[in-house]
């Protein structure tokens, strides 16, 4: 693998979702994204539909840039992350954008490319 660089600001992808979006770029086999969800998104409400699972089964790994998200997990645990946090959420949790500003963070996990899409059958 040589050296490579992508940025952000021109992704490979914008993948849109109800009420967010993120920014895709591919890079040394990762894929690394930029995401925004609006004040009112919630997994549960805007991504269940598209998962079709009852929580979010993915492990999301990233960096909060702006706003806060509330984290719920299937065992009752919770936890308000915001701007500066460094994340790790493992599956089973439903999440949702607290107050009314945009939560916005850079998301390195490892299925990222899953994200808001359709399982494939």
């Amino acid at each position: 693998m040589g050296l490579e660089v992508k940025n952000l600001d021109r992704p490979d992808e914008r993948r849109e979702f109800p009420k967010g979006y993120g920014d895709l770029v591919h890079v040394g086999g990762h894929t690394v994204g930029r995401g925004q969800l609006e004040p009112g998104w919630r997994w549960s409400n805007d991504i269940r539909p598209i998962a079709g699972t009852t929580s979010c089964e993915m492990t999301h790994t990233g960096l909060v840039t702006g706003g806060t998200l509330h984290v719920e997990m299937n065992d009752g645990a919770t936890l308000d992350l915001t701007a500066g946090d460094v994340y790790v959420i493992p599956p089973g949790h439903d999440a949702w954008v607290a107050g009314d500003e945009p939560f916005r963070s850079i998301d390195w996990s490892d299925r990222l490319d899953e994200f808001g899409k359709p399982p494939t059958k």
